[in-house]
């Protein structure tokens, strides 16, 4: 079976598209999911993902009214309501220095309202069960060059930046006196994290967002030893969920945002319980030895 889905992924267009933008991706959510999960935000993609929504659901309301072409780019007014979003979260992290999760309760809360609002309005909502799952079996070539100028930006900014950025992710107070523009730092993060999390929508939806950028990264810091071979095993990771998902989407008919995440917790359960083996035996040896 999975010879002839490779077979079939190398003779058919639409299999040839899902496999380029699983590739990027499977770049893309870890690298971006290192930073949210060392900075402990975590639960920020799902919010982002959420305010994404707004926009999709804006998109379909105007197309709704006459302007047909938000109907079929519904994705770009997804990225420019997710910057919004991300903008929202920034303000609030600021206002309640000493409370920032409240922030994301409540962009996350008017996300969901302004999106059942307007999905509500609109006459046609699409296939909405795809913005909510992602289905990158049915990705058009004008989305994966959109993944791929997102690609190429975060790749520059974390070639340029990227010491800053670790510096700035795993101690704040440290990079402000090294004269790191933390604040700056913070805006641009939320900026490059919210269109990222956009780009992620089509193919991982928005219940399964976080997922793709969380898991692989959760699974590296069980075996990696510093944060670049973290990294590095991440990107391992999820190119293989996103291979190995495409390959359970395409036999079984499945979601493939859902056979992508479904991958993604099998490979960190292995890897927790190697790593639990590993250890108790590495215990009982010494424990011999003494």
């Amino acid at each position: 079976m999975f010879l002839s889905f490779l077979t079939d992924l190398f003779q058919q267009d639409f299999m040839l598209r899902a496999l380029a933008a699983g590739f990027m991706l499977g770049i893309l959510a870890p690298l971006l999911g290192s930073i949210v999960v060392v900075r402990r935000l975590s639960f920020i993609a799902d919010t982002l993902g959420h305010f994404s929504l707004v926009g999709i659901s804006v998109s379909l309301f105007l197309s709704s009214i006459g302007f047909s072409y938000f109907f079929e780019k519904p994705l770009y007014l997804g990225i420019i309501f997710s910057v919004i979003g991300g903008l929202l979260i920034e303000f609030f992290r600021r206002s309640y220095k000493n409370y920032k999760e409240i922030s994301m309760v409540i962009v996350i809360s008017l996300g969901a309202a302004l999106s059942a609002i307007f999905f509500a309005l609109a006459s046609k909502t699409g296939s909405l069960y795809e913005y909510l799952f992602g289905s990158i079996l049915t990705v058009t070539n004008y989305y994966i060059y959109l993944i791929f100028i997102t690609l190429v930006i975060v790749s520059i900014l974390f070639i340029l930046y990227g010491k800053k950025i670790v510096a700035v992710s795993f101690d704040e107070m440290n990079a402000k006196f090294l004269g790191i523009n933390v604040g700056l730092f913070q805006l641009v993060f939320i900026i490059m994290l919210s269109i990222v999390v956009s780009v992620l929508l089509e193919a991982a939806g928005v219940l399964l967002i976080s997922s793709m950028m969380v898991i692989p990264v959760a699974a590296g810091m069980r075996i990696g030893w510093s944060y670049k071979s973290t990294v590095i095993i991440s990107v391992i990771f999820s190119e293989l969920s996103v291979l190995v998902g495409l390959w359970f989407a395409y036999s079984f008919t499945i979601p493939s945002g859902a056979a992508i995440v479904s991958v993604n917790i099998i490979i960190l359960l292995i890897v927790a319980l190697t790593k639990r083996i590993i250890n108790t035996r590495r215990i009982k040896n010494l424990s011999k030895n003494q």
